[in-house]
Parts: C-alpha cells; sequence; structure tokens
C-alpha cells in the first residue's frame, strides 16, 4: 500500500471487520492523512461539498455507497495527480460496485483483505493453531480467546451484512430468504454447489438462488472456486465449490479444515496476483468419474499444486491424487494432515506434511518457482 499510493490511488478490499479501517488508521498516522467514511453523515456531507482536510493523504471508507463514487474519484485524482495520496477501502468488491461514470482504468491499484493466517497469527504471539481453526480469522472473535463470544459475533455479523450491507447494495426483496441460504451454506462447504437443490430447499426460484449467491461473494462472506479443466482428464467444468472467509461458521470438522486451507491458499494466490502480477489461481480437480482432489493452484494456466485436505495421514495413497499427479508430473503433489506429522514421501512421489508447517510458510515465506518476497524484506525497501 505504501509503496503503490505514491504512484496511484489505492483500493482495499475485503470482508466486513477484517482489519481494514485500522490498517487505513495506521497508515493516516505515519503519514498524516485524513480519514472520511461515507457512513458518517458529517463525513458523507464534506465529501459531496468536496470539502476535504488539507493533509497529504485521503482516506475514504465504504465510498463504493455513493452512486457516483467513481466520477468524485476520477475528477480528485485527476485533479490533485502528485499532490494528494488517495486510499480507498470498502467492504464489497470494489471492482464491481463503480456504477456509471467515467473508467478509472490507470488510476488505481486493487488490493485485497483477507481474514488472518496462521503465519500472521504467529507473529502477532498467538500460537495456538487450534484456536485460529476454532474462533476463525477475524480479528475480534480471534482476540477475544472466548467461543462464547466468537458465536455471539457472528449471529450479529450475519444479521449486519444482510440487513446493512446488502440493503445499502442491492435490490434484494426476500432479505428474510436470503439469510437462510446464508445460513444453510456452511453444511454444504467442500463439495460443489448445487443451485438447483437450493432452489427446492427455499422454495425460490434458481434465479433468486443465484442472484443470492452471487450477492454474497460479492460482500466478500463467501468465496467460489472453479474447477480446473485440463482436456486430459475430463473434467467437469461448471460447478463450483463455495467456502467462508470465516470458517469457524463450518462445524464439519473435515470440511472446516478444508475451508481453513482454502482461505490461506485464497490469500496467497491474491498476494501473488495483487502484489507481484502473477497470473495465480486458486481452482480443484474434479472429473466426469468422480475423482477429485481438493484444490489445484496454477500459474499461467499450468498447474503448480495438487493439495489434499486430511484430518491425519491416510494408510494408502489417496486415489484420485495419484491418479491426477500421474497426469501433471510437473504440478507437486501434497498431503496437508491436520494431525502433527513428520513429513515424508510416498512411493509415489506425494509430499505428507502438517498443514501447521505448510501454511506457515505462505504469504511471509518463499515458494520455490514464484516470486516472492518477506514482508521484514520489503518494508526495509520502503525504507531505502
Amino acid at each position: 500500500i505504501l509503496s503503490d499510493l505514491n504512484k496511484k490511488m489505492v483500493f482495499v478490499g475485503g470482508p466486513r471487520q477484517v482489519g481494514k479501517t485500522t490498517l487505513a488508521r495506521q497508515i493516516l498516522e505515519s503519514l498524516d492523512g485524513a480519514y472520511l467514511n461515507w457512513d458518517i453523515p458529517t463525513h458523507r456531507e464534506r465529501i459531496l461539498k468536496q470539502n476535504l482536510p488539507d493533509k497529504p493523504l485521503w482516506c475514504f471508507d465504504e465510498l463504493h455507497k455513493f452512486d457516483r463514487w467513481r466520477d468524485f474519484l476520477k475528477g480528485l485524482f485527476d485533479e490533485y495527480a502528485g499532490k494528494k495520496k488517495i486510499l480507498v477501502t470498502g467492504s464489497a468488491h470494489l471492482d464491481f460496485y463503480r456504477y456509471s461514470g467515467d473508467s478509472l482504468q490507470g488510476r488505481y491499484h486493487y488490493l485485497r483483505l483477507s481474514p488472518l493466517s496462521w503465519q500472521e497469527a504467529i507473529e502477532a504471539g498467538h500460537n495456538d493453531f487450534d484456536q485460529l481453526l476454532q474462533l476463525g480469522g477475524f480479528p475480534e472473535p480471534f482476540l477475544s480467546d472466548s467461543a462464547v463470544e466468537a458465536r455471539r459475533w457472528r449471529l450479529e455479523y450475519r444479521k449486519r451484512l444482510i440487513e446493512e450491507e446488502v440493503r445499502s447494495l442491492e435490490r434484494v426483496n426476500a432479505l428474510g430468504s436470503m439469510e437462510l441460504l446464508a445460513s444453510r451454506l456452511p453444511d454444504l462447504v467442500g463439495s460443489p454447489l448445487s443451485l438447483n437443490s437450493l432452489r427446492e430447499d427455499l422454495q425460490v426460484s434458481h434465479k433468486s438462488v443465484a442472484l443470492w449467491a452471487d450477492i454474497l461473494e460479492r460482500l466478500f462472506h463467501i468465496f467460489r472456486i472453479a474447477p480446473f479443466g485440463a482436456p486430459k482428464i475430463r473434467a467437469v467444468k461448471k460447478e463450483k465449490k463455495h467456502y467462508h472467509y470465516d470458517w469457524s461458521l463450518v462445524q464439519e470438522p473435515g470440511a472446516r479444515f478444508e475451508n481453513f486451507v482454502a482461505c490461506h491458499l485464497l490469500k496467497w494466490v491474491q498476494y501473488q496476483e495483487d502484489v507481484f502480477g502473477n497470473a495465480m489461481t486458486l481452482q480443484y480437480l474434479r472429473d466426469r468419474d468422480q475423482r477429485e482432489v481438493d484444490f489445484v493452484i496454477t500459474k499461467d494456466q499450468q498447474p503448480l499444486q495438487l493439495i489434499e485436505c486430511k484430518l491425519s495421514a491416510p494408510k494408502d495413497t489417496p486415489k484420485p491424487l495419484r491418479y491426477f499427479s500421474a497426469r501433471m508430473p510437473n504440478a507437486e503433489a501434497l498431503v496437508l494432515c491436520l494431525e502433527d506429522i513428520e513429513p515424508y514421501v510416498d512411493r509415489y512421489g506425494i509430499r505428507y506434511i502438517c498443514a501447521k508447517d505448510y501454511l506457515r510458510e505462505l504469504i511471509c515465506g518463499f515458494y520455490p518457482g514464484v516470486e516472492s518476497v518477506k514482508i521484514k524484506d520489503l518494508l526495509s525497501d520502503q525504507h531505502s
């Protein structure tokens, strides 16, 4: 963010209460900036009148709820380019909620902030892996150290998401049915999402369910990953799997662990995209014969890693992973285990590793073959 602000506007998107405002305020303190939140009436009035504080950095929060926010930012950037820095944060996909007006193309960098990862929890002095898995990666419930407080937070979070965020950004009449959908989705994590089955459960149209799922994805409540479509494996190309940014919503242990890993992998892939411009994707593997591997990470549409999640080390090599690994010899095949195990490689060349060890290296660590950098090195370069 600090580096990009010297060149363009910076947009930071991410789920509600993930820490965007806290991060922005820390940056504002270091750069002597001004904070303006569209949800605060006095701030909204200053934005509409363009009566902005005389500070070197302006931070606009939730500005995407202003129907002409893109025109507003374009005018500011064109008028004050090189004189003012502009940081924009929001709890929605800012690249979607642009409404009408002139394009901002070439005027901003878009970065995504995700819940806490295992490595970040360690750096913050929290070394309890099980606590992160049980309470989730959102700062408030995780730092509460309380299962009760985490449950209360989750219940209030969902209500605020539906009643405030959806109401302010989307045209949805049946908010109650949409909330039922949101409460049903955690039970379906780990399998391709059937909108038709959900339509029957909720007694609504397929179009409504599809729209609500899209909205929940745009508001960072869920994310969906598509199957990797390689012709050699007769891949299924339409069915997507979904996961929650708050993995603590998922009750079944195996599905929660898979969701936990999915969030870490997505965060790393987005980091590689946003910071280094690497064309990375997180997908899964499934063919028409129902063979499935939980995740595949690709770069430039070529598979880098095939990843299967297990609560404990299996006695035999998972057959789907062995099948796909043989057909993708350039991709590393991994089995991530929740239980503590010593890493080893089986006779098929598949590596088994404890999730704690693997996930610790993501984001801040170095991954062979992909340009990366440690945060301490980035801060050192920024200082120079």
